[in-house]
């Protein structure tokens, strides 16, 4: 099976939006492969640390909001 795991990290980094607190970091609870590619890709700051969260840059910080959106959200129905 071929993985899109572009489509993976998508998913990853909206979801990483669900567990956001102080401003900009998120539980890092998500495959290490997948942390970091988006690492990598500067959606992230370095998640290998002693810390349970990471801390996203600010492009992160805004694509992760933009895809938590995207994915998970209904847009509400004009009122009647």
């Amino acid at each position: 099976m071929n993985i899109n795991t572009n489509a993976v990290d998508d998913a990853v980094l909206a979801l990483l939006h669900l567990t956001l607190h102080d401003r900009n970091r998120a539980w890092k609870s998500f495959d290490w492969d997948a942390l970091n590619r988006l690492y990598e890709r500067g959606f992230i700051h370095d998640p290998v640390s002693n810390a349970k969260s990471i801390a996203f840059t600010e492009e992160g910080l805004g694509e992760s909001e933009r895809l938590f959106k995207q994915l998970f959200t209904i847009a509400a129905e004009p009122n009647k």
